[in-house]
């Protein structure tokens, strides 16, 4: 993806979204905007985006009830705008499937650096075919699911697919291509974010939390797939 891809700006203050557009649109994206999240939802209607960038303040349906709802039906990109001192939304939007967060106030520069960084991730899929056609040369196995490297879809023993984060995808990506090798946050969210891990960065955590929740065999007991190393990182460990 490059500069020609579409931005959704959902926030409630008209003031913020003509400066963001103004900028982006400088930057050469497509720029749409919505006040609300039912003006949120004509717009995907209208013209489906890469990327949301969420206002987690917003009257009636908040960010985080709207992050759920793009992730359980679109594949793009969220990044979650939060105040700067809500470390417990940034969590939760994390949880929910957004992609990234910005808490406010940021530098518009800082923006389309993590616009970019969530649309690199985006890179364009190859179309999908179903499950029980799908080319096992393509598949690998992690815990008790099988990721299909090619069409980027994850798959339960019995052939469900199970839904997942370009974020996520990039993790198991990272992991596969590591095996019984320690991995540090630091390393994670390059590799991922192209960026280095800060102090009470809590993101490549709950990420992992997710992913456990999906691949370990059992997820309420001792992760056995991707295993904590105490002061380290974290260690994929193949069955």
């Amino acid at each position: 993806m490059d500069a020609t891809a579409r931005v959704l700006i959902v926030d409630d203050d008209p003031s913020i979204r003509a400066m963001l557009r103004e900028y982006l649109q400088g930057q050469g994206y497509v720029v749409n905007e919505a006040g609300s999240g039912a003006q949120m939802r004509q717009c995907l209607e209208a013209d489906l985006p890469d990327v949301v960038l969420l206002d987690i303040r917003l009257p009636g349906e908040d960010g985080l009830t709207l992050a759920k709802f793009l992730r359980e039906r679109y594949d793009l990109g969220i990044i979650m705008v939060t105040a700067s001192g809500d470390v417990i939304d940034r969590v939760v939007g994390l949880e929910v499937g957004a992609d990234d967060y910005l808490p406010k106030p940021f530098d518009p520069r800082e923006l389309l650096a993590r616009v970019k960084s969530v649309l690199r991730r985006l890179q364009a899929k190859p179309a999908a075919e179903p499950a029980s056609s799908a080319a096992p040369s393509s598949r690998q196995r992690f815990g008790r699911c099988e990721l299909d490297v090619e069409s980027r879809r994850l798959f339960e023993a019995g052939g469900a697919e199970v839904a997942m984060t370009a974020m996520e995808f990039d993790l198991l990506r990272v992991f596969l291509a590591n095996p019984n090798r320690v991995l540090s946050r630091d390393q994670l969210l390059m590799h991922t974010r192209n960026r280095e891990w800060e102090p009470f960065d809590r993101s490549i955590d709950i990420r992992i939390g997710r992913l456990r929740r999906k691949v370990e065999p059992d997820p309420a007991g001792e992760p056995r797939c991707i295993r904590t190393v105490r002061n380290a990182g974290y260690m994929f460990v193949p069955a």
